[in-house]
């Protein structure tokens, strides 16, 4: 005989929605400025930070399953996933402040201030790798109904992109007048707020306490057979890693191709984001009338071409009217993204018949993160073409180095993704349901 849950009760989309906001804050100053933090204002070598990026990838492809199997086998009174957020999210906010907060004397000596770096980016790292598959797991259990995940999707992309707005194209202003130490800590101390207010109102609907338990190796067996994960998968991975790259790329952008200050880097992030807020609004009318596949692959497009003409501007005023059409793109991949994700769960469930949104969740994740090879390289190329060492010796041409990062690899990465979305295809449904 099967046992109910005691959580019974219903989730309101726009509390789960919100964490979008405080998990946002904190993972995007960690991602967007550890560059310029630590090779620009530390002095670390350009190659021992893509070094660092190249080490944690392998880090976090160990690391996702094991998160995603432990929580999809979790059994509490409080559901599966809620116990490891309340237990993840406070430590996730204390190794995001100490990545910001690097004591004095570790930072005059480069060595140890690359060790340092290393071991608080794994921690930082993993941790928010805790947080985002038992997060994203939650989405295809709660939300069961097409329009009711698309309207909560739409909701919390915004969310996210609010968090960005803050997190990223303001931080360049507010470092520069209280510094990086307590921005981190102010971010820090949002982020946890949210978070704890949001997942504590998560509830798990459909839980039962002797349903069949999934197993790793046939549950990473059958998704790595499906073709489905595959092509979402690499495409998902390219994608982040160009609008990985556009975070970590701007500060030197607006630095040494426009030279220009951080508020410049404030308006073009602010740019990207305000138009992606403004493009979801108008993605999410269009995909009542497009298939969602149509939307996803356009989006992809759009960014694809927008990065070629960046290459060979060097006014503000043409790099902002870019950076809308980038904006535009970068909307029609938020609007879809997730609830293509959903349908791979659903597919699998119908499948096979084991509840696994967690392992699935997690590989995903992995996927995704695998940017982290393709950033790394862009880093570390970068820095053997152009001489640039860090912020103390940038080499001799560090304008064409800054344009190369932002335009050149990015461009690439999504004319691939690109091609690679027009392979994934789900027989017999009408995308737009």
């Amino acid at each position: 005989m099967q046992t109910q849950s005691p959580l019974r009760k219903k989730t309101n989309p726009a509390r789960y929605g919100f964490a979008m906001f405080g998990t946002s804050i904190p993972i995007n100053m960690f991602k967007s400025f550890a560059a310029i933090f630590y090779v620009d204002m530390l002095g670390l070598e350009m190659t021992k930070y893509s070094a660092v990026l190249f080490i944690y990838t392998f880090v976090d492809a160990i690391d996702n399953p094991v998160y995603g199997f432990l929580s999809d086998r979790t059994r509490t009174k409080w559901g599966r996933r809620r116990p490891w957020l309340l237990i993840g999210t406070p430590l996730l906010v204390l190794f995001f402040i100490l990545f910001y907060n690097v004591p004095s004397v570790i930072q005059t000596e480069k060595g140890m201030l690359f060790v340092y770096m290393l071991l608080m980016y794994i921690l930082t790292g993993t941790l928010d790798s805790l947080v985002n598959a038992n997060y994203g797991a939650l989405f295809p259990e709660l939300f069961k109904k097409d329009d009711e995940r698309a309207k909560t999707n739409g909701f919390r992309q915004i969310c996210q992109l609010f968090a960005m707005a803050i997190s990223i194209a303001l931080t360049p202003m507010i470092t520069d007048k209280i510094g990086y130490r307590l921005t981190a800590l102010i971010y820090g101390a949002l982020a946890l707020a949210v978070m704890m207010f949001c997942f504590w109102g998560c509830y798990e609907t459909e839980e039962v306490e002797d349903e069949e338990r999934p197993k790793l190796i046939d549950s990473i067996l059958a998704l790595i057979t499906n073709p489905k994960f595959w092509i979402f998968g690499f495409a998902g991975a390219f994608y982040s890693a160009a609008f990985s790259l556009i975070s970590q790329a701007i500060p030197f952008y607006v630095k040494y191709t426009l030279k220009k200050e951080g508020a410049t880097t404030t308006i073009m992030l602010g740019t990207v984001l305000v138009v992606a807020v403004i493009g979801i609004l108008i993605w999410s009318k269009i995909v009542k009338k497009w298939d969602i596949m149509k939307v996803w692959r356009t989006g992809f497009m759009i960014m694809a071409v927008s990065f070629i003409p960046l290459y060979f501007v060097s006014s503000l005023p043409a790099a902002i009217a870019i950076a809308c059409v980038v904006g535009f793109g970068v909307a029609a991949c938020l609007t879809t993204m997730d609830c293509i994700g959903a349908k791979i769960v659903d597919d699998d469930f119908r499948r096979h018949g084991v509840k696994r949104e967690g392992i699935i969740s997690s590989l995903m994740g992995i996927m995704n993160r695998l940017n982290g090879l393709y950033t790394s390289l862009a880093f570390y190329v970068v820095s053997k073409s152009f001489g640039f060492v860090n912020g103390d010796n940038p080499g001799t041409d560090p304008a064409l180095a800054s344009r190369v990062l932002l335009c050149v690899f990015p461009a690439a990465a999504m004319i691939v993704a690109s091609v690679i979305t027009f392979f994934l295809k789900f027989n017999g449904e009408k995308e737009n349901e």
